[in-house]
Parts: C-alpha cells; sequence; structure tokens
C-alpha cells in the first residue's frame, strides 16, 4: 500500500499533474477510507470471529473535467493488495443484467441476491466512475443492490457530474428511485470538487480539433489527443439500446474514440445515437470520408449523431476528409447538411461545451 498523498505528490514533481486545491482537499478522504479498509478486524468475543469495521464511501460530484475520476485512480493504485475493482458504473450494471438474467435462465427467483452476493464475495471496494442513472431498468434495481453491497461489508466511491438529488431526474416513477439517494447519503460521504480548472477543456483550449484532410498526419494527431486524455489506458463500452449492444471501440474516463463506419455505417439510429451522447463527454471520431449520393445512408446517420453530440454538449474532435462546409457538395440532403457544417464549425471554437454539466 502506498499513502496517496505521496503518490499524489510523486505525479506533481514527475511533471504529469499539477497541484489542484480541490483534488488536495479531497485527498483526506480518500485516505480515510484507505487506512478504514486496512484497519485490523475487530474482537467480538472470545468465541466470535473478528469482523472488519464498516467504511463509509464516498461521493464525488462535481464538473467535468476537474480531475475526479485522476483522483480516484490514483486512490486504487494506492490501496495495493486490498480486493478491489474500478469500472465505469454504465459497463457494471449491464453485467448486472447480464448475470440477473442468467439466473433467471437456471430457475432462480430472486435473481438480485445470489447476483450482488457474488460481487460481494470477490471485493472489498468498488470505485465507479461517472455514476448516472438514465435507465429504468437501473433505477428499479440499483437500490437493492446497493443495500445488499453496503450490507455485506462492501465499500463503494463513485464520481458523478451530478449532486446525489439530481440522479434520474425527471425518470419514469422515480418515486420508486428516492431511497436510493437516501441510501447513498447514509453510506457515503457525498463531497463536491469544486475546481475552476477544466483539465479537459485546458487540454483542447486553442488547440485544433478538426483534423482534414485525411492521412497519417492528421492521424498522428488524434492519436496524440487520444494518448494524452487516456494515458494509452482504454477499454471499449458497451451500451444497452432496446435490447441491443452498441459498442464505443475505446473508452476511458468519459473520452471516447470510434471510426466513422463503426457509428454511422451501422444500423443505428437517434434512441443509439443520444446514448452515445449520454455515455461520453469528448468524443473522438476518425475517418469522416467525403460525403455524397453513394454513401447518403450513412451521411444521415452522421447527421443524427452530430445533432445529437449538439444538442448534449460533447465536446467533439475528429478527422475528416475535407473542412465541414465541403465536406457533402452533391446528393439528396446537401441543403439539409448546411447546418450540420455550421455546428461542426461552431463545435470548433475552443470555448464551446463548456458549460455543459
Amino acid at each position: 500500500m502506498t499513502n496517496l498523498s505521496t503518490l499524489y505528490q510523486s505525479k506533481v514533481d514527475a511533471g504529469d499533474i499539477r497541484p489542484d486545491t480541490a483534488q488536495l482537499a479531497v485527498i483526506p478522504e480518500f485516505q480515510r477510507i484507505s487506512d478504514g479498509l486496512n484497519a485490523e478486524p475487530i474482537k467480538q468475543g472470545f468465541f466470535r470471529k473478528p469482523v472488519r469495521p464498516d467504511v463509509k464511501g464516498l461521493y464525488l460530484w462535481g464538473g467535468v473535467g476537474r480531475g475526479k475520476s485522476m483522483v480516484m485512480d490514483l486512490f486504487v493504485e494506492s490501496l495495493g493488495d486490498i480486493p478491489k475493482r474500478r469500472v465505469h458504473f454504465h459497463a457494471f450494471m449491464q453485467e448486472i443484467h447480464a448475470k440477473m438474467h442468467q439466473a433467471r435462465q437456471n430457475g432462480i427467483e430472486d435473481t438480485l441476491a445470489p447476483v450482488a452476493a457474488d460481487v460481494a464475495s470477490s471485493v472489498r471496494l468498488l470505485a465507479f466512475d461517472e455514476m448516472q442513472i438514465t435507465d429504468i431498468t437501473d433505477a428499479m434495481i440499483v437500490g437493492r443492490l446497493f443495500e445488499a453491497l453496503f450490507a455485506a461489508g462492501v465499500t463503494v466511491v463513485t464520481t458523478s457530474n451530478r449532486i446525489p438529488d439530481d440522479l434520474y431526474k425527471n425518470g419514469l416513477n422515480r418515486q420508486l428511485f428516492l431511497p436510493f439517494i437516501e441510501i447513498i447519503k447514509d453510506k457515503m460521504t457525498v463531497w463536491e470538487m469544486v475546481s475552476p480548472t477544466d483539465y479537459r477543456q485546458d487540454r483542447l483550449k486553442g488547440g485544433q480539433v478538426y483534423f482534414s484532410p485525411l492521412n497519417p498526419d492528421t492521424r498522428s494527431q488524434m492519436d496524440a489527443i487520444w494518448s494524452d486524455f487516456t494515458g494509452g489506458h482504454s477499454q471499449p463500452l458497451d451500451l444497452k439500446v432496446k435490447g441491443r449492444t452498441l459498442t464505443i471501440p475505446a473508452y476511458h474516463n468519459g473520452v471516447g474514440r470510434a471510426r466513422f463506419f463503426d457509428l454511422c455505417g451501422a444500423m443505428l439510429g437517434p434512441g443509439d445515437y443520444l446514448e452515445i451522447a449520454q455515455a461520453v463527454n469528448v468524443l473522438m471520431l476518425d475517418d469522416i470520408p467525403a460525403l455524397n449520393r453513394s454513401n447518403f445512408n450513412e451521411a444521415k446517420r452522421f447527421v443524427t449523431l452530430i445533432d445529437a453530440l449538439y444538442e448534449a454538449q460533447v465536446r467533439l474532435i475528429c478527422s475528416a476528409a475535407a473542412e465541414p462546409e465541403v465536406l457533402y457538395l452533391e446528393g439528396e440532403g446537401v441543403f439539409e447538411f448546411e447546418r450540420t457544417a455550421s455546428r461542426l464549425r461552431e463545435m470548433q471554437d475552443k470555448s464551446w461545451g463548456t458549460t455543459s454539466e
């Protein structure tokens, strides 16, 4: 185990990060959890087995780009051999649903109980990135799931862009979800990370986010930005949309990356693109081709994707065969594409998207 403050300072000394007062302020909370997880079991009598003390978790929320995930990752790294798992919240809930489905296939009536017990037996700490509830199926089971995990002694830390009271806001049957918010407040310290610095935007401030034409140089520039965002760490992110699985090929800490044909060459619709816009804060889209009547369907999907990203204030970084105004010059829909070209141009502005949650 490594002291978190020491690990943080080593990153500062190496020039990997710069000290931030908001990040430094929350480190004692993470250290409290680390100390609790490493505490000796409490003796409860001569004939009774010592038990480990319950350790209150942490709900760390605030605007995007403040370093919440980075500090949480350092915390997880500092824990050494303590059984733990760090996972994107959306991906975790998909796993829970899949395991519940399997239990149902095996004839188990209460499918959640064995799934929660299985999770609890494998970890003492769950670290979630980007807790958000947008799916009613998640909303209906998450309270029982977390209640079971906490009862089994699992400690939970999570990041989120929303205060707990705003989770599943305006969702269907939200009154059934409200007890989960109270569980969060009881079992986790709610901490707002307030920082004037948006590191994600700072990486892009004044920098190019639209690269054309398509050539080795633009690919290299896209790769450099991706490396800066992810440090070489990424994994696919599967999204469930109406019973189907939609995959963003590469994802890390709110930043997704895909090729044009991954998202626009497949039979996807508005619901899929809205789900993508909910799942990422930044989308890197590679290899947008010249658009015309020969790839009209792909062009229509691209327009829908850009609309979804624009409305959700998702930051777009892309490489394309041409500048927005000349990306689609012939074929049905040229006139309608003028709005998309305008949005692509607007989304290149360094201040665009800075008011998003």
